[in-house]
């Protein structure tokens, strides 16, 4: 099972802070478009975090399993 975390107004929009789906795809890119399609993500900007490190969703990362992705409203630096 895969882990998905939702924080902020991400985690409003999905009424839910965590989820466990079933593994369907290997790609990254994959799971985020079926997440959007569920939850409409499309309307948030958002930064992707695997296995607690922020990743570009352009990359082609692989994923397996054990891994846990985050979904994260942006957040400013300073």
């Amino acid at each position: 099972m895969l882990r998905i975390k939702y924080f902020g107004a991400i985690a409003e929009a999905t009424q839910c802070n965590e989820e466990e789906i079933i593994l369907k795809h290997t790609r990254l890119s994959e799971v985020l478009e079926d997440l959007s399609c569920k939850y409409e993500l499309e309307k948030f900007s958002i930064q992707i975090a695997l296995n607690q490190n922020l990743v570009d969703v352009n990359d082609d990362i692989l994923i397996t399993d054990d891994d846990e992705i985050a979904i994260l409203p942006p957040f400013a630096g300073g």
